[in-house]
């Protein structure tokens, strides 16, 4: 492409960027979009794919009984100092809007999930209606661009296939040696697996992120806005003090109405994650599954020119605790522990061998508690142990369950197993004492499904990702018959909370609380009207895609362009 003259520029690919473009070039602006990466997708595409959207049409027929009360009251609790009430009032507003815009003007489809918030308990929480999650696509109807589809977290995928924690799909893979119906499921869905693997060298029915990234793109290039992979932004072109473009390497784009950064965040920003993260400030390890791309573009960039990015939130980012997987080819990956935490008989223990907080709590909430509990301590870590009947029934980590073999793991020492706790607890390099004092105090209360200490089970959200044919605790049961096993966790996070300041609409904000003009934040690279906490699935998405949406209008108005 020749062209270097544009309304619009947006500088990232991912759902915050790519929902920015669409919805400025549906009010007839000329739109370019710049990636870094030769693929698309962003963290997007590696992500869960859910967007927390109160009130939208779908959460509506789930939960007719929510609020704009409550949702506000419930983000007031959870946001805390950092409530934003024009910024929350603004999302509440066009949340709703976003998704029906969306759905009626794009290939984007959404579905309802059955998540409950994340705190439901707390005031203004829900146990339904607030979630929802891109429809699965077929990447097929990217043509050509299915190659740069960015594709999926590896080490959440088996053999490339896609699964989906928030419906039926994965509870028949766990469920695969004890059922027929799920047998002939997996069976079915592996066939079609092996088949695309065959025909394309990847699955082509995607889910999750993957899919929320395949639908915007597809929705993009539909409407002519040009993709330009490997395209890194070097710097934004200043007229005056007004940004008027975008300085790349194979020359500079021009803008006449906007710059918009939605580079990711700053996830692998070495020097700002020494500022940013207390684990990392005391020289801990840290391994996040987020694109190594996202080293801080935007905020750099804007921060040059006299943007305000501070270190405010209490959590800087999205903790999620992790564990490095080894290939055995030079490759590592990165695990996110998603699931197992939730399940019952699989326990997580620091150093000393103790618990310190309720594993079935969110991925945030358990690495904030971790990265607190760590404090002073030689790393920040935990592991999480089970016995060999949990191992065999839902796997642990990387390690799949039951007929799946565990001896490569072993081997190469990312399962850690004992005949005794103390054994294990030796191998690991655990208090000895203290694993068995914690197994033998938690296992009083598990034997009844009560976990006295933490309150483990105790909301829907705890049980939701947890074996709802447990009884009578879906997340509670004893540590008992050896070998036992363990899985080392570190810290990792799912992008970044803090990041640059900016109006509701997202004008990036100088110190004095002037905007940069022609200058746009949104996403990651936006600090989150979250403050720093997690209420529910879907958090990043939804606010990111709404004020994607909010930004890209706000721009079309300024150009004076037709409603």
């Amino acid at each position: 492409m020749n062209k270097t003259e544009f309304d619009v520029i947006v500088v990232g690919s991912g759902a915050a960027g790519l929902a920015t473009a669409i919805t400025a070039k549906k009010r007839g602006l000329d739109v370019v979009v710049i990636e870094k990466e030769p693929v698309f997708g962003g963290t997007t595409a590696l992500s869960g794919g859910v967007l927390w959207i109160p009130l939208g049409p779908h959460g509506r027929q789930q939960n007719p009984a929510d609020t704009r009360e409550a949702v506000r009251r419930y983000m007031m609790e959870e946001t805390g100092s950092f409530f934003d009430e024009a910024a929350v009032e603004a999302f509440i507003d066009n949340g709703p809007k976003m998704v029906q815009f969306f759905e009626r003007e794009t290939a984007m489809q959404f579905v309802p999930t059955l998540y409950p918030d994340y705190h439901p308990d707390v005031a203004g929480g829900v146990d339904i209606g607030r979630s929802i999650l891109a429809k699965p696509f077929d990447i097929r109807e990217l043509g050509a661009d299915m190659a740069r589809l960015k594709p999926p977290l590896k080490t959440i995928t088996f053999i490339g296939m896609m699964f989906n924690s928030s419906n039926a799909d994965l509870k028949h893979f766990f469920q695969v040696t004890k059922s027929l119906t799920s047998f002939l499921y997996v069976a079915r869905r592996l066939a079609t697996h092996l088949k695309e693997l065959a025909l394309y060298r990847r699955g082509i029915a995607v889910t999750s992120g993957n899919a929320l990234a395949a639908r915007l793109a597809k929705s993009a290039l539909d409407l002519g806005i040009h993709i330009l992979t490997s395209t890194p932004a070097q710097g934004i072109e200043m007229d005056g003090d007004r940004a008027v473009g975008v300085r790349t390497a194979q020359g500079t784009l021009r803008a006449r109405h906007g710059v918009v950064l939605a580079c990711g965040g700053f996830p692998h920003d070495v020097k700002r994650l020494a500022q940013a993260y207390p684990h990392v400030k005391r020289g801990h390890q840290h391994l996040s599954p987020t694109p190594v791309s996202n080293t801080g573009d935007g905020v750099n960039m804007a921060e040059q020119l006299g943007a305000v990015v501070d270190i405010r939130f209490k959590d800087a980012a999205a903790w999620m605790p992790v564990s490095r997987v080894d290939y055995g080819n030079g490759e590592i990956g990165v695990f996110p522990h998603l699931l197992d935490r939730y399940k019952p008989g699989i326990i997580g223990v620091l150093a000393n061998g103790r618990r310190f907080t309720n594993e079935s709590n969110s991925y945030h909430d358990v690495g904030a508690a971790m990265v607190r509990a760590c404090e002073g301590q030689k790393e920040t870590a935990m592991w999480l142990v089970c016995d060999k009947a949990t191992l065999a029934k839902y796997g642990i980590g990387f390690v799949k369950p039951a007929p799946m073999p565990i001896g490569k793991f072993l081997r190469n020492g990312y399962l850690v197993k004992g005949n005794t706790l103390a054994e294990l607890a030796k191998n690991c390099g655990i208090d000895p004492a203290g694993l068995e004092q914690t197994v033998r105090e938690y296992n009083v209360g598990a034997v009844n499904g009560e976990d006295p200490a933490f309150g483990r089970g105790r909301t829907s959200f705890n049980r939701y990702l947890a074996d709802p044919a447990h009884r009578p605790n879906p997340c509670v049961a004893p540590v008992q018959t050896g070998p036992f096993f363990a899985v080392k966790l570190i810290m990792g996070d799912l992008g970044t909370f803090d990041g640059i300041q900016t109006s509701v609409v997202g004008e990036v904000l100088r110190r004095d609380g002037s905007a940069i003009a022609g200058l746009y934040a949104v996403g990651n690279d936006r600090a989150s009207i979250m403050g720093g906490n997690y209420p529910g699935a879907g958090i990043t998405h939804g606010p990111n895609m709404t004020f994607g949406y909010v930004t890209g209008n706000h721009i079309a108005d300024r150009a004076g362009a037709a409603a």
